[in-house]
């Protein structure tokens, strides 16, 4: 009752306020920017790491790390006005910016008391040789350029990586990844988003968990991608192919050079295979059809839902399966 009654009388109080000063009661944010050039005389070892902001890396001149960062400190019950602007001035005065040589730490605030409600931003400007490491609790992160090799995650954002020579690993516990042009092998995981991989020139390791994959392969290299509620694509393989996906389709276009295992429990499969291919093949549903235009040696048992057998002789084994689709092999 006491708390009822309590609860009432806030309500009542904040309704017979003004509306600017009732938001105000509730929420209010301070915010300011610093800017800094650093000087590197070589290859740069990049880390940089922020509780709920953005990450935009790009290449610039080849001595200096050019950091722009962008503060908020979000207000509320639990901040006066005059602590959030306190932080964002004690932040602008000294960044978290730490340089031994070529190695640069960036984002590190070790007192838990002023990292309280605070979000930064950072756009970075950066020697196309640096190695990288960042990291955001809740943001976005945008990288290009660079030569690598790329780590990149965040808790819940969008993460979008291009240009790079090296390798890649990307994570974002909600959100898509989007890369583009990389030469290095590629390793990339989503909580809950969709992955597209174009120019990638490697090997290439993708996981959703409710997303679709989508990889545009320009290079020889192992594919291996899952999800647990999407579609699967690859086009210009040259590798071994391995897919699975609880209930999408799959859809695998490129050359045969090693063994593809394709499977989803619930969707269709279908394979487009360059030239004239020499395989083995192990084509299996549950409950669809399967067809196929290559020339096929029959092994065993014939049935409508399995096919066992070898085309033009023989090679490496084409293993496709579908609880509940359709099977095509052109």
């Amino acid at each position: 009752m006491k708390f009822r009654l309590r609860w009432s009388l806030a309500m009542l109080a904040a309704l017979a306020l003004p509306m600017g000063l009732t938001v105000s009661l509730y929420a209010h944010a301070a915010e300011g920017s610093f800017d800094r050039t650093l000087k590197v005389t070589g290859p740069v070892e990049l880390n940089v790491r922020t509780g709920s902001g953005n990450i935009d890396v790009r290449t610039g001149d080849a001595s200096s790390v050019h950091v722009r960062g962008m503060i908020r400190v979000n207000g509320g019950w639990h901040i006066s006005a005059e602590e959030a602007e306190r932080k964002v001035r004690a932040l602008e005065s000294n960044p978290p910016l730490e340089q031994t040589g070529n190695t640069i730490r960036i984002g590190h605030i070790e007192d838990a008391a002023l990292r309280r409600h605070v979000s930064i931003s950072y756009e970075l400007v950066v020697p196309a040789e640096t190695r990288l490491t960042s990291h955001t609790g809740s943001g976005d992160q945008s990288i290009t350029g660079l030569g690598g090799p790329v780590r990149a995650d965040t808790g819940s954002g969008n993460l979008k990586i291009s240009n790079i020579s090296g390798t890649v690993r990307a994570d974002t516990g909600s959100g898509d990844v989007e890369l583009g042009s990389v030469k290095g092998d590629v390793y990339a995981e989503t909580g809950s988003g969709n992955i597209r991989a174009a120019g990638c020139g490697s090997a290439f390791v993708a996981s959703t968990g409710s997303g679709d994959v989508r990889l545009e392969q320009t290079g020889p290299g192992s594919v291996s991608a899952e999800s647990g509620s999407g579609n699967l694509e690859v086009s210009g393989a040259h590798g071994s192919v391995n897919f699975h996906t609880g209930s999408g389709d799959i859809t695998a276009q490129g050359e045969l050079v090693a063994a593809w295992k394709l499977d989803t429990g619930s969707g269709n499969v279908t394979v487009r295979l360059s030239g004239q291919p020499a395989f083995d093949l192990y084509a299996h549903t549950g409950s669809g059809e399967i067809t196929t235009n290559h020339p096929i040696t029959v092994q065993g048992k014939v049935g409508r839902h399995e096919l066992r057998g070898k085309v033009r002789g023989g090679g490496y084994l084409l293993d496709a399966g579908t609880g509940s689709g359709d099977i095509r092999i052109k």
